[in-house]
């Protein structure tokens, strides 16, 4: 009868019920509705059987929650089929469910990291930026000295500003940023990168140079795009990096800024090569070609951030003729 299935169903949780519609006391539908009703047995799959021909009825059987409708005389072959059926589609939903969960968990996780991140480390940074900031106005640091303390200023900044950056990637990765454009100035921002870089182009008697493309416009806006400053300093150090770590010990790595129709394109050049079976995937995430305590995310981010700020970016490589990164962004 229905009252015992109802009991029986709260007790045992079974993976699926097989439920007549006509039952003396509370009838099919009834113990149905009240099933669906209840937190704890809301998701058991419920196949009615009946020996009612009647589309209305299979409507409303449905209707209550069932995921099928089986009417009398049947071939217990069919009924059996039918149950292996709604196990697997069961079994499916609660794997898709449990992934569901872990990506929520994965998600809250990295929402911890960011507010770690935000929070804890900006607290050191905010001692090293404001001290090197008193050391400077100080006066009373001159030459090699002075030059050192702007360096530590600068990537204080620099460190400071990437880890605000950290969220805004989130928020790109899920379609989510608001993009604020202003005009802005990519060789101020080559340069800044450059000078940071300075002790290991020294070191490594590297080459290192901003070349403006000679069939450019001379016009004063001709390197400015239109983007958000922090948004193209790490885009832009993110290659640079790359384009420093790949080349050889007096290798040279070239930055041509050319001029097109409504955008600016950056193309970076150095005489690595990429290796041949990531070239396809250079700017997918997690994908690395082997370096020691490389990401995979340098490339991803900078792919990341160039689509956001409505640009494109492309990558070419080959056995002797060194690799270059090109940036296409829209210009004001």
């Amino acid at each position: 009868d229905g009252g015992s299935a109802l009991k029986l169903a709260a007790s045992e949780k079974p993976d699926l019920i097989l439920l007549d519609i006509m039952m003396p006391g509370i009838d099919g539908h009834e113990v149905c509705r009240r099933l669906k009703a209840d937190e704890s047995t809301r998701d058991i799959p419920i196949i009615f059987i009946t020996a009612k021909d009647d589309e209305e009825d299979e409507s409303e059987g449905l209707g209550l929650g069932a995921v099928d409708y089986i009417t009398k005389p049947f071939s217990s072959s069919i009924v059996l089929a039918r149950v292996r059926t709604h196990l697997i589609l069961k079994k499916a939903m609660e794997d898709v469910a449990s992934q569901n969960a872990a990506l929520r968990e994965a998600d809250r996780m990295k929402e911890d990291v960011n507010r770690i991140m935000r929070h804890d480390l900006k607290a050191p940074l905010n001692a090293i930026i404001g001290f090197s900031s008193f050391l400077l106005d100080s006066d009373k640091f001159e030459g090699p000295e002075r030059e050192y303390l702007s360096i530590i200023n600068e990537s204080g900044y620099t460190l400071l500003n990437m880890i605000d950056l950290s969220l805004d990637l989130y928020k790109m990765e899920n379609g989510i940023y608001q993009l604020k454009p202003v005009p802005i100035d990519i060789t101020t921002i080559l340069r800044k990168i450059i000078k940071l870089h300075e002790t290991e182009i020294i070191s490594r008697h590297l080459v290192c140079s901003i070349v403006q493309d000679p069939a450019a416009s001379l016009a004063s806006s001709q390197n400015l795009v239109l983007g958000e400053e922090l948004l193209c300093y790490s885009l832009f150090a993110n290659l640079m990096k790359n384009a420093f770590e790949a080349s050889p010990k007096h290798g040279e790595i070239r930055v041509t800024i050319r001029s097109r129709a409504g955008e600016l394109e950056i193309s970076i050049h150095n005489t690595g090569e990429v290796p041949e079976e990531i070239r396809e995937k250079f700017f997918e995430k997690y994908v690395t070609s082997g370096k020691p305590h490389g990401t995979g995310l340098g490339t991803y981010s900078a792919r990341l951030i160039t689509e956001t700020q409505h640009g494109s970016i492309r990558m070419e490589s080959s056995p002797g003729g060194g690799t270059t990164v090109s940036v296409r962004l829209p210009t004001p």
